[in-house]
């Protein structure tokens, strides 16, 4: 479907130069002289590439429209994970390179977003947050408690992350998935 410029967003996955890019940034720009334009930083889906370009704001360019659908997560084969459709029970496996640095959180039985293109699975996202559990974490150093101060906690994956003064050790708190940052206890 073609858009104009303008109407570009990050998160929008564009068709150009034959290959499929999603949008990161965007910039609009209206310099003293000449026309407006967008500056649209884009990777691509297959190799990572980034990609920065400039288009018109009159120009059109092509958007991609992805097929979403949740799969439950089975199993890990090597690099492939094996996933469930829940409605008909249907199986099919996506490479762990499409799920990225997040796969650490991945557990059984976990929803797993993925957007396909023409029947080829392009990208899989798991939750915005998840549950961990501290494996590791600092004593309290007394008279902290005053100031913000965050301190330094491991957790049941190996992945280290910051975590408010009274977190302890034993304790499960809540994860933002996309950059492991800490986001409260878990209730």
């Amino acid at each position: 479907m073609k858009i104009n410029a303008v109407s570009i967003r990050p998160g929008n996955v564009l068709e150009h130069k034959n290959k499929l890019w999603a949008v990161t940034k965007i910039q609009h720009t209206q310099p003293g002289k000449g026309g407006a334009y967008m500056q649209v930083e884009m990777k691509d889906i297959k190799s990572g590439t980034k990609l920065n370009e400039r288009f018109r704001s009159a120009e059109d360019v092509e958007r991609v429209r992805l097929d979403q659908k949740n799969y439950q997560y089975l199993y890990m084969d090597g690099d492939l994970l094996t996933l469930m459709d829940p409605d008909s029970y249907e199986q099919v496996s996506v490479t762990k390179e499409l799920v990225g640095e997040p796969i650490v959180y991945l557990k059984d039985g976990m929803m797993i977003s993925v957007e396909s293109y023409e029947g080829k699975p392009v990208s899989a996202t798991l939750p915005e947050t998840a549950v961990q559990e501290v494996a590791e974490a600092d004593p309290v150093v007394k008279g902290q408690t005053a100031a913000s101060s965050y301190k330094p906690a491991v957790l049941d994956n190996g992945v280290r992350v910051l975590v408010p003064p009274f977190i302890a050790t034993g304790d499960k708190i809540v994860v933002r998935t996309a950059d492991s940052t800490y986001v409260e206890r878990a209730k």
